[in-house]
C-alpha cells in the first residue's frame, strides 16, 4: 500500500475549501451577521489563495454576491452545515507527491445536528468533483480535532477523541492506530483537555494549541486565574514540556495568555486566537475587535515570521460553536514525478 502523510498547514496550498452557511435552525438571528463574517474570511485567504465556496443548493448566487464573483468560486453540492474543517476530507500526499484524501466518518460532533447524512457525505462528493483519490475511514473524526506538524506527529486532545459519542466500539489504542494508518503519523501527543465552554465540539484541539513550525506549537494559556480554563491550559502545557517530537525533538512553546469574550445575540461567546488559519503567506487570525486582539496578533505574528497576519471580525462564526479555522479546509499542492 502506498504511504500518505498528511501535511502541515504551512505547506503550499493549491487552495482553500469553505461551505456557505445557511443553517437556519443554527445561527437564527445572526444568520445575516454569520454569512457576512464567511465572506470576510473567504476574502481575506483570496488574497494569499484561491478559495472555493461550497453552497447549497439554491444558495450560490447569494454567495457569490456577498463574497465577491471575482473571489471566490462557487460550486454548488447538498450540505447541511458549514463547518469544513470537519467534513470536508483532510488531504494526504504520498513520497512522490501524489494526493489523496482521507475520507473518515462525520456524525455531527456525535449527533448535536440534525440531520447530518449529507455532510457525512460530501467529503466523498468533493473528492470526485475535484478529481482526487480517495481513502476511506470507518472511524469517526473531525479535522478540528487534530494538528500536525507533516513531519509524523500529531497532537489532538482525550476530551474529544475518546468521548464516547464518536467512537464508543474503538480503544485508545485503536483509534490512534487508525490516526497512524490514514494520516501517516508515527506519534500521537495526546492532550487530556479542550476548551471547557467547547461543549460543541468537545473540545477540539485548534481551539488549544497548533503546530507553528516542525517542532514549535502555539498554545492557549489564558493568564486571568478566573478563566474557566486557566488550570486546564497550564495541564495541557505541562504535557508539551515533556513530550518530544517525532523525530525526538523537544516543542518550542509560544503562549497565548490573551483571551476574549464578546456579547452576540443576547449571550457571551468566547472567541479563540488559536482558530487561525494557515494560508499561502499569511494566517488569518479571529478577532472580537476588542483591546486584546492586538497583542494576541503580535504574538501569533511572531510564531509565523514571514507571513502577513490578518485579522478577521468572527463574533458570530463563534456564537455557531468555531472560528476561522473551523470553517476552512486547505488542500496541499501535488507535486507528483511522473
Amino acid at each position: 500500500m502506498t504511504a500518505f502523510r498528511m501535511p502541515a498547514e504551512w505547506s503550499e496550498h493549491e487552495g482553500c475549501l469553505m461551505a456557505w452557511p445557511t443553517r437556519v435552525d443554527l445561527w437564527e438571528s445572526v444568520l445575516d451577521q454569520v454569512q457576512d463574517e464567511y465572506a470576510q474570511v473567504a476574502r481575506a485567504i483570496a488574497e494569499f489563495e484561491p478559495v472555493t465556496m461550497v453552497a447549497p443548493p439554491g444558495h450560490g448566487e447569494e454567495a457569490r454576491r456577498r463574497c465577491g464573483v471575482d473571489v471566490v468560486d462557487v460550486v454548488e453540492l447538498p450540505l447541511d452545515d458549514s463547518w469544513f474543517r470537519d467534513s470536508a476530507p483532510l488531504f494526504v500526499l504520498d513520497g512522490d507527491g501524489r494526493r489523496a484524501g482521507v475520507d473518515f466518518r462525520f456524525n455531527a460532533w456525535g449527533g448535536k445536528h440534525h440531520p447530518y447524512d449529507a455532510d457525512d457525505r460530501i467529503s466523498g462528493l468533493l473528492l470526485e468533483r475535484l478529481g482526487i483519490d480517495r481513502i476511506p475511514s470507518g472511524m469517526i473524526l473531525e479535522g478540528g480535532s487534530i494538528t500536525v506538524d507533516g513531519e509524523g506527529t500529531l497532537i489532538t486532545t482525550e476530551q474529544c477523541l475518546l468521548h464516547p459519542n464518536r467512537n464508543p466500539g474503538m480503544s485508545r489504542d485503536e483509534i490512534e492506530a487508525e490516526l497512524k494508518a490514514r494520516l501517516g503519523v508515527t506519534k500521537v501527543v495526546w492532550l487530556p483537555y479542550g476548551g471547557l465552554l467547547d461543549t460543541e465540539t468537545d473540545g477540539h484541539v485548534d481551539g488549544v494549541c497548533a503546530f507553528a513550525a516542525p517542532g514549535k506549537v502555539v498554545v492557549s494559556l489564558p493568564d486571568d486565574p478566573a478563566h474557566p480554563d486557566h488550570a486546564r491550559m497550564r495541564a495541557n502545557r505541562a504535557v508539551l514540556e515533556v513530550t518530544t517530537d517525532a523525530k525526538g525533538r523537544p516543542l518550542e512553546i509560544v503562549d497565548v495568555p490573551q483571551t476574549v469574550f464578546t456579547d452576540v445575540a443576547g449571550g457571551e461567546v468566547e472567541v479563540s486566537y488559536l482558530n487561525f488559519y494557515v494560508a499561502n503567506g499569511g494566517v488569518v487570525v479571529p478577532v472580537a475587535g476588542l483591546p486584546d486582539d492586538e497583542d494576541a496578533l503580535a504574538v501569533i505574528a511572531d510564531a509565523f515570521p514571514g507571513r502577513k497576519v490578518v485579522d478577521v471580525r468572527a463574533a458570530a462564526i463563534a456564537y455557531g460553536g468555531g472560528g476561522v479555522h473551523c470553517i476552512t479546509q486547505q488542500i496541499p499542492v501535488a507535486r507528483p514525478t511522473a
